[in-house]
């Protein structure tokens, strides 16, 4: 399966991805970097920057799209990373087909804030999902461990280490979650 740039075909099946995750954990760059349109973002400014490396946030949704292939197209929809706009999160989840959870590696904070994300997320929806471990420098299994464990994540779910400013980077996680979804629609397909 291979990501490629273009138009979107008159007989392409479109689906939603959901890009959440912790606030500052990278969504709006991750979907900045590979989306084949202009994003559509909600930003505002920050107002207390001392707590942010930031100067502004999401309130709302960031909107890309990309095109796999002639016969499919990836709509991605960005949340909120802060609490206050969890509202957004269930809107947002509405009709998707999976969802990236991602983390800032560099953040240690960002681990503990995404365990309510994900349970929010695993609640409103039993769908295939990837962690994404941005501004990671490559496989690290101690990291992966860490955020396993804390996570409570199982053994299939994947953890991919990637850079959000980095387009073969994006692809290599929107592409382990497209590989997720697939695995899940044959297991489905075997038990009926």
């Amino acid at each position: 399966m291979t990501i490629k740039r273009g138009r979107r075909g008159g007989n392409a099946q479109a689906v939603k991805i959901v890009v959440t995750g912790p606030f500052a954990a990278g969504k709006t760059t991750l979907i900045r970097t590979i989306s084949e349109i202009t994003v559509l973002s909600t930003e505002k400014d920050i107002t207390d920057q001392t707590k942010s490396r930031k100067a502004e946030t999401t309130v709302a949704m960031d909107f890309g799209r990309i095109t796999i292939d002639h016969d499919l197209v990836l709509y991605l929809f960005g949340t909120p990373g802060q609490d206050r706009f969890d509202f957004m999160w269930e809107i947002l989840g509405e009709g998707m087909l999976g969802y990236v959870l991602l983390l800032d590696a560099d953040r240690p904070e960002s681990l503990s804030e995404a365990v309510g994300i994900l349970a929010a997320f695993q609640k409103m929806a039993k769908v295939p999902f990837v962690v994404g471990l941005n501004r990671s420098d490559g496989a690290d299994p101690d990291a992966e461990s860490r955020v396993r464990d804390a996570l409570g994540l199982d053994a299939s779910v994947p953890v991919v280490p990637c850079d959000a400013t980095d387009r073969q980077s994006v692809k290599n996680v929107l592409l382990a979650l497209l590989y997720a979804v697939v695995d899940s629609l044959d297991v489905a397909a075997a038990e009926a």
